[in-house]
């Protein structure tokens, strides 16, 4: 390891629901004969922001990693932008979207590998209604639908994945919404609307083939038709939704209006119901450690 520096582990505890004590000491053991300072904060799930933003004062890192999930890879993310610091990612929750989407692997060692070695890129996030940001997909619809069901139910893994599927497809339902984007308004009925700055959820799912998180513009999926056996398929064998049953816009900016409050969710999270919505990109916000093979790619 040639360079020293000091980096900062926010970890999440309870993500994906597995012990992190032995992370920690895989972490340590990793940095003992380096010129490394490592400093860890463990989340609370209280108002950890403050807490966090706190430490980096005091403690002054290069590198801030998110061990967790995308909510906490969301949260790290949103305390770096706009700063020298960069963000790294072990990733450590149920979904690991945007780690999926960079390329990094699950593995710790390989992670911290990338982390120290890696080369520093930049990520375009989306900004929704002026308040929150999006780094991965956000959607309004039956996807969101589908992260309520599974945020409120009480099995985890594949099994409350699938019963929270199921569920979504007994209620489905299409919105009409109109879509302003750079160029043009349209109509149109769909069962979900997608903000896709990547291109696949966290199972795998393609939505977004032409989906690049650096490029300086997002898309806009819409997804009109749907068909039960090909959902199934897309989530579970990571084939791509059938274009002929989605269109895709790409722009800059958007404005959505629903004729009927919609379930909507951010990078994950689910965030209640909405009847509009507006949402620009903001190019190149975040540094993020990447593996080195995926920066040739642009």
């Amino acid at each position: 390891m040639h360079n020293s520096g000091k980096i900062l582990f926010v970890v999440n505890p309870i993500a994906g629901g597995k012990e992190k004590k032995d992370w920690q000491t895989a972490i340590h053991e990793f940095f003992a004969d380096s010129p490394y300072q490592v400093e860890f904060f463990i989340q609370t799930g209280g108002n950890d922001k403050p807490a966090i933003q706190q430490l980096i004062d005091s403690f002054c890192p290069d590198k801030v990693v998110a061990m967790g999930g995308d909510g906490t890879v969301k949260m790290v993310a949103e305390i770096v932008k706009e700063t020298t610091m960069s963000l790294g990612i072990i990733p450590a929750g149920s979904a690991n979207g945007l780690a999926k989407e960079l390329g990094i692997p699950a593995d710790v060692i390989e992670a911290l590998k990338i982390i120290v070695e890696g080369e520093e890129q930049t990520l375009d996030a989306i900004r929704i209604n002026e308040e929150h940001l999006s780094f991965h997909l956000s959607d309004i619809g039956l996807n969101a639908l589908l992260v309520k069901y599974f945020e409120d139910s009480d099995s985890r893994g594949m099994w409350g994945y699938g019963r929270s599927l199921f569920k979504m497809l007994l209620n489905k339902k299409k919105m009409r919404v109109t879509i302003k984007t750079d160029t043009e308004t349209i109509k149109r009925k769909a069962y979900m609307v997608a903000l896709a700055n990547a291109e696949k959820y966290g199972t795998g799912a393609v939505i977004n083939p032409n989906g690049d998180v650096m490029d300086g513009v997002f898309e806009i999926v819409v997804v009109r038709k749907i068909n039960v056996v090909h959902i199934f398929k897309s989530v579970m064998a990571h084939k791509t939704f059938d274009p002929q049953k989605i269109e895709v816009f790409q722009t800059k900016n958007v404005e959505l209006t629903f004729q009927q409050k919609a379930h909507f969710q951010i990078d994950g999270e689910y965030m209640g119901k909405i009847a509009t919505l507006k949402a620009r990109i903001l190019p190149k916000i975040v540094r993020v450690m990447l593996p080195k093979a995926i920066s040739n790619k642009q």
